[in-house]
Formats: C-alpha cells, structure tokens, sequence
C-alpha cells in the first residue's frame, strides 16, 4: 500500500516517520527549507520514543502520480493550495487530520466523493527549533466511511497505521467523532491563544475553565441542529459538557486540566504554537467557520463570535 502524507508539521511528520520506520512505502510531501532539512539529515521524531529515519522527501508533487492512500495533514488555511498541488494524482483514498469540519467536503471537491474518507488525528505533538517532531501525546487516528459503515478498505488503511506503531481505529459513526473532535477543539484552541500557557493551566483554572466550557456548549448546538451526535465519555466528555449544568461542566473541566498537569504538562494547542513561531494561525476555518454555519441556521453563538472577533484581530496585527 503505498501512503502519500501531504505536510510536513507535526503530526504530518510523525505518521510518514512511523510508517516509513515499519517499512511501509510513504512519501512526505515537504516544502522549501523544511524539504531539504528532511532530506539531508532525515526525519526525527522525539517525546514518546526517539528515531530518526531515512524516507522519500517530496518538494515537487506534480512529480507524483498515484497514492493508494494520500493523508492531508496541512494546516487548515493551506488546504486550497495542497488540495492543488496534488489534484493531478490518481487516489485510490484520502482523508484529513485536519482541524475544522470543512476538509471532507473538500477533498470531495477535487477527488470526487468516492475515495474520501472521514477521519480525525488526536495525536500532539510540535515540530521543535532543531526540525524534529516532538510527539507528546499518543491518542489515536480514528478512520471511517461517510455513509457510516466500517468497510474492508478502512479496516485495512486502520491495520496498515496500527501495524506500524501508531494507534488508529476504525468507526462506523466518523462525522460524530469529527465534530465531537472540532467541538472540543474550539474550546481549548480560543483560550490557548488568548492565554499564552499550556493546555492543562486554562483547563485548571476556573474563569478560564467556564469559557471553554461555555464555546463547547454553543458549539455543540450545530451538530445537534445538523442530526449529528455527539461522541459520549473521553476525550471530552462531550455528553456530559453539553447536559450538565455550567458549573458542573466548569468543575469537570478543571478536573481534566489538573489530571493533564501530570500526563501532558508541556502540551500547547497547535493554534498557541503557531503564535509561538509567528505564523497565521487557524481562525477563519474554525471559529469563522462556526459563527458563519450557526447564523445560517438562526442559532445564537456569542461566546464564540467574541472569540472569533479577537482572535481574527490578533491573526491581523501579530
């Protein structure tokens, strides 16, 4: 099976590591400084475990021809110009480990609706000064078909990443697990930004813990209006975060923030990490994206468009 893994950040460069490392046949589709970095010295992946290996290192896509699984792993706001870059390949699969909800609409776009699976990527993990990728945390890649089934090729493309040392599992409820994935996402990213700390001190605390809270419940009214549910127990809890009271949520948040100071004290949301580097960061894609969706669907999002309004100023002036 031959793998094709579009953008080299983070978690782009610890599955095409991972892969290459058990052996299986993958190209990383890189850029600029970054390419030739990978390609002299290999890929590093650090954290969890520490290797570094040798692999197919792509600056010129139009050079590829087919994939029999293309995996998207660029930042949201790229996703038009890597969605370009390799429209010419024959795809047999593809899926994003995007953030947002706007990627599978995406793909189908310019692959057409039958090789595009849905998909979300729990891993973290950050791409450190000297190029290695800093993999932190070990939750797994979730695949399924749209239409809700668990097929044989996504059985297969979950057994290909397992067997390579990632954790990866197969659903037959995806969109569930995508927005309860972005719902989720929402909540911590706004608060990273507009806190510059670590994901478990604004989890911990109880003013910042109750804005979190209060962007996952407004945001969790789309999937609901849409006839989508949301996923019960871990990561996020997000059947308890959207029937409890605010304060229980506040409390159960908090409670997930001191437990994350010991598993994951160093981790910042990939958003806080872009700020760190003085990049542009994910707003229109996800907030945008949210407050655009509720207003076209008469639902009140206040919380979120507050974020959403200062988190588009600071992606303007920094």
């Amino acid at each position: 099976m031959r793998f094709v893994v579009l953008g080299a950040g983070a978690l782009g460069t610890v599955i095409a590591a991972y892969l290459a490392r058990a052996g299986k046949d993958v190209a990383l589709i890189a850029r600029g400084a970054r390419a030739a970095q990978l390609a002299s010295k290999g890929v590093t992946v650090t954290g969890l475990e520490d290797f570094t290996v040798a692999m197919e290192i792509v600056d010129q896509p139009g050079t590829l021809a087919a994939a029999d699984v293309l995996i998207l792993a660029t930042k949201t706001y790229d996703t038009t110009a890597a969605i370009d870059a390799v429209r010419h390949m024959t795809i047999g699969n593809v899926f994003s480990i995007q953030n947002g909800v706007m990627k599978n609409s995406q793909l189908a776009e310019a692959f057409g609706e039958g090789p595009v699976l849905g998909a979300v990527g729990m891993l973290g993990g950050a791409i450190q000064a000297d190029g290695a990728a800093n993999y932190m945390m070990a939750n797994p890649i979730i695949i399924g078909e749209l239409s809700g089934q668990i097929s044989a090729r996504v059985a297969e493309i979950a057994a290909e990443l397992t067997s390579a040392g990632l954790p990866a599992g197969a659903t037959d409820n995806i969109l569930s697990e995508e927005w309860s994935k972005f719902v989720g996402w929402l909540g911590l990213s706004g608060l990273a930004v507009l806190t510059r700390a670590e994901t478990w001190k604004f989890l911990a605390d109880r003013d910042t813990a109750r804005i979190a809270a209060r962007i996952m419940r407004e945001t969790a009214q789309l999937p609901r209006h849409l006839g989508i549910p949301l996923k019960a127990g871990p990561p996020f809890d997000l059947d308890a975060v959207t029937s409890m009271g605010e304060d229980e949520v506040v409390a159960l948040l908090q409670r997930r923030g001191q437990a994350q100071s010991s598993t994951a004290p160093n981790f910042r949301q990939s958003m806080l990490q872009d700020v760190d580097k003085g990049k542009q960061f994910e707003v229109e894609e996800t907030f945008g994206y949210t407050v655009r969706v509720a207003e076209e669907h008469g639902l009140s999002v206040p919380t979120v468009e507050t974020c959403y309004r200062v988190l588009a100023g600071i992606n303007r002036i920094e």
